[in-house]
């Protein structure tokens, strides 16, 4: 289960990955942030500059015609 949940559906690059980044960094390391999001582009970006920021991909799953689930786990501040 993760500790906390995003919805950024609606919003676009560079604020999907923003708005995913604050949320992160509020969190402790070992928690799990899960994004509800609809930008296709985002659904790419987020885990390859989350993956750069030092931060683990648990699973990127696309639940319907346009929305996907990521999972995050924090690896370090």
């Amino acid at each position: 289960m993760p500790e906390k949940r995003i919805d950024i559906r609606g919003l676009v690059c560079p604020y999907t990955f923003v708005k995913a980044k604050l949320a992160i960094e509020s969190m402790e390391i070992g928690q799990v942030l899960e994004i509800l999001l609809d930008n296709e582009e985002a659904s790419r970006s987020i885990p390859i500059s989350m993956t750069e920021h030092g931060q683990k991909v648990l699973n990127v799953v696309k639940i319907n015609d346009a929305d996907w689930v990521l999972s995050i786990r924090k690896e370090k501040e």
